[in-house]
């Protein structure tokens, strides 16, 4: 009892993380474009960049002191309280510019969504309470009168608080940096990106510190930490060579995708099929970045994702080398411990199948979720209706049916003349959602449909959804957003039957 009470315990702390950094990288990622652009902008015009530019260089300061903060803010406000929250917390992000003299990261991701929570508990207060015809007004001037105590309370007084945190963080990384122990950070980094806490070490954590030292230095180390896909793409090389059964075969396709399609999440399952590999990855780290420290390595803006062309394009003047080193050492490392330690694994330790592995990690990725206690309710529980037989339906109200790894109401099921927007939703709305978005939009474009197909973050799946696919441990969460779309539940987003048999039905 007491090791089960231990076990919920560290169950509920990793879920309380993962919810958090969920949040805190949901403020980041939908605008990493645009830090994207100003890295190229950096890049090309600063002094030491590849084509000098003392005119265009004058965008590089605005836009990191001004526009990317204002819209981490707005992002975090619309998060909180949508469109009146961004506005408010866009606001609110300005005060906090404006009273500091460094770009201002940390202080809109707390300024946007705290000035959004605050209009809220006001709109909530006044809910049902206002006159008709008053709402315009009402609705307006509330937000002007909070938003102008906000943003004087961040001017004067947040500001300056958040100024010397970041002045401290700073001195930390630059003390590590100093003293070679920068290296070190990698042995926390490489197990939470197991347990998904990658965007929110990444976005929420790294990000923000290397940016204010970008701005100053023009490149950073800390953009490369958590992102260098050097230790993970040993780790599949390794099942390539020396792995067996089903990881063996998929390996070289997930190693594809991950080195140049930056998605680092398609190699967990390969750590949770023999855990013992996560020594190979730690080392990989490590090597990584001790390389990095040694040649002087640095990227100008953050490399999302995580893909070898983003660290080429994100790589200054005369540092490319340095980058691409620490990648290779970081490959080199993490494939050798990774081939010893499968070919020291007892057999069983490597015949688990990859597609059980990867049901485990999207349950781990779910973990935060309220969906999924729920699911892991239905998946203990029998079906009622369903038949044994592959292929079989129920027609029975309420009940469910399960073909070929489909999983889907019957009363919700729509006729195809009524399907116009399939929608794929994940987490993030980039990784795994997209990958299943783009093998169902080829086999319905290969089945001469015109179906409308996309990817997005649950939270921004759109109202015109007709169906919504998701893993089945994120199907509650999708149905709360989507109460009027049709549902199906996957294991699995790269490979699953449910494909073919929707395009047979709709086509």
């Amino acid at each position: 009892m007491e090791h089960a009470q231990r076990s919920a315990s560290s169950g509920g702390i990793r879920v309380g993380v993962q919810k958090f950094g969920r949040f805190l990288s949901g403020m980041v990622m939908p605008n990493i474009g645009a830090f994207i652009a100003w890295g190229i902008i950096t890049a090309l015009f600063i002094p030491t960049g590849w084509a000098p530019n003392s005119e265009l260089a004058k965008l590089v300061d605005p836009i990191i002191k001004y526009l990317l903060p204002i819209l981490i803010g707005y992002t975090g406000g619309t998060m909180v309280h949508k469109t009146r929250g961004g506005v408010i917390g866009a606001l609110m992000t300005m005060g906090i510019i404006v009273g500091t003299d460094i770009p201002m990261f940390l202080g809109a991701m707390i300024c946007g969504p705290l000035a959004a929570w605050v209009l809220k508990q006001f709109d909530k207060s006044v809910e049902g309470k206002i006159k008709a015809g008053f709402e315009m007004l009402v609705n307006n001037f509330s937000l002007g009168i909070i938003g102008a105590a906000l943003t004087l309370l961040a001017y004067s007084g947040i500001g300056p608080v958040i100024e010397q945190l970041t002045s401290w963080l700073s001195d930390g990384v630059e003390f590590l940096v100093n003293h070679n122990l920068i290296p070190l950070a990698n042995v926390l980094i490489e197990p939470a990106k197991i347990l998904f806490l990658n965007n929110a070490i990444n976005h929420g954590v790294l990000s923000p510190i290397a940016l204010d030292e970008a701005s100053r230095t023009g490149k950073s180390i800390l953009f490369m930490l958590e992102s260098n896909p050097g230790p993970g793409i040993g780790v599949l090389l390794a099942y390539m060579f020396v792995g067996r059964g089903s990881a063996r075969q998929s390996a070289s396709g997930a190693a594809i995708i991950h080195f140049f399609g930056g998605i680092h999440e398609i190699y967990f399952p390969y750590i949770l099929m023999n855990p013992r590999l996560i020594l190979a990855v730690i080392a990989g780290g490590v090597t990584g970045t001790f390389t990095f420290s040694i040649f002087g390595a640095g990227l100008v803006a953050p490399p999302s994702p995580g893909s070898i062309f983003a660290y080429i394009a994100m790589a200054p003047k005369g540092g490319l080398l340095p980058v691409l080193s620490g990648v290779l050492t970081a490959g080199i490392v993490s494939f050798a411990v990774s081939a010893l330690l499968l070919k020291t694994s007892k057999k069983n330790a490597q015949d688990e199948d990859i597609e059980e592995a990867q049901s485990r990690v999207k349950a781990m990725k779910a973990a935060g979720t309220p969906a999924a206690a729920a699911a892991a309710a239905n998946a203990a529980a029998p079906v009622a209706g369903v038949s044994a037989a592959a292929g079989s339906r129920t027609s029975t109200p309420d009940t469910a049916f399960v073909d070929a790894g489909l999983q889907t109401s019957a009363h919700a099921v729509k006729d195809k003349e009524n399907v116009r927007k399939i929608v794929f939703s994940c987490d993030a709305g980039m990784g795994s959602s997209a990958m299943g978005a783009s093998i169902l939009r080829k086999k319905m474009k290969a089945a001469g449909s015109d179906i409308t197909v996309i990817n997005t973050a649950i939270s921004d799946i759109p109202d015109d959804a007709d169906i919504v696919i998701t893993h089945k441990t994120l199907t509650d969460r999708a149905r709360q957003k989507a109460p009027n779309a049709e549902h199906i539940s996957i294991d699995n987003f790269l490979k699953s039957p449910a494909y073919d048999v929707l395009v047979d039905r709709l086509a």
